[in-house]
């Protein structure tokens, strides 16, 4: 049996606005490591304006801060706000340390642990932007503090060299990590046996803090996340930050086998 054209066109323009209508398109898999289960991450046409639209575990990933916001992670308000030095207080960094500032931005953190770390120490300030590394240069050399190593990282890896830190922290940035289970697997290799891995990030559970919703966590979400890596043992939370958690993790021993 022969179609006309015209009756085709017709059946080709029911298909597209079919799949266009289509609710499966409102949850795509975008997964870009060929290892992961397909369902890992996934799209949602209605989504935060803020955010990205990629979904993982529930919890929408937030659009990165780009280097023109610089200036706000200096802001003179940050100290009462976030009040760094009780963040540090509770990080307990030790002289000789290697930590790994994850998504350091301008250095606001990074020029703050240098001192701690001392000058047998070194600080990995680790950054996807290569402008931001240049205002970490900047800064280190202002300010004398060669213990400063700016890496430039990817979405999915920080480059750091396995099982050679002793503490990774990550201030206001897990939220925004694009593949945040490639990123942790990565993390966690980098860490030696006993190390620490550090969420600094505004509380979700609070309404009164003023911080975009997607670019708040909630305290189980974190949880939620890291309970797929399970050489990861939660050490405790700190809530002595006016605005933010302090969740901290312990790698133990043994070899890593992430659930599936």
């Amino acid at each position: 049996m022969m179609w006309s054209r015209p009756f085709i066109n017709d059946v080709l323009l029911v298909l597209a606005l079919t799949s266009l209508l289509s609710p499966r398109l409102s949850a795509q898999p975008v997964s870009s490591d060929k290892s992961a289960p397909a369902a890992r991450y996934e799209y949602r046409r209605n989504h935060d304006p803020n955010g990205t639209g990629i979904f993982y575990l529930g919890r929408e990933i937030a659009q990165v801060m780009g280097h023109q916001g610089a200036g706000w992670l200096e802001r003179p308000e940050r100290e009462e706000e976030e009040q760094p030095a009780k963040l540090l207080a509770a990080l307990d960094i030790k002289p000789g340390m290697v930590v790994a500032d994850i998504g350091a931005g301008s250095g606001y953190y990074s020029a703050r642990i240098a001192p701690l770390v001392g000058d047998k120490g070194q600080v990995l300030a680790v950054d996807i932007q290569p402008e931001m590394l240049a205002l970490i240069r900047q800064k280190a050399k202002k300010l004398g503090l060669p213990q400063i190593k700016p890496i430039l990282g990817e979405t999915d890896d920080p480059k750091l060299p396995e099982n050679s830190v002793d503490l990774i922290l990550m201030v206001d940035v897990y939220h925004e990590f694009r593949q945040p289970y490639e990123m942790t697997e990565k993390m966690i290799r980098a860490l030696k046996p006993g190390g620490r891995l550090v969420f600094v990030e505004f509380r979700l559970e609070d309404p009164k803090v003023p911080i975009k919703l997607v670019h708040k966590m909630s305290e189980r979400q974190i949880l939620k996340e890291m309970d797929e890596f399970p050489q990861l043992h939660h050490k405790k939370t700190d809530s002595r930050l006016p605005w933010q958690h302090i969740v901290i993790f312990e790698k133990s021993a043994g070899k890593q086998v992430p659930k599936q």
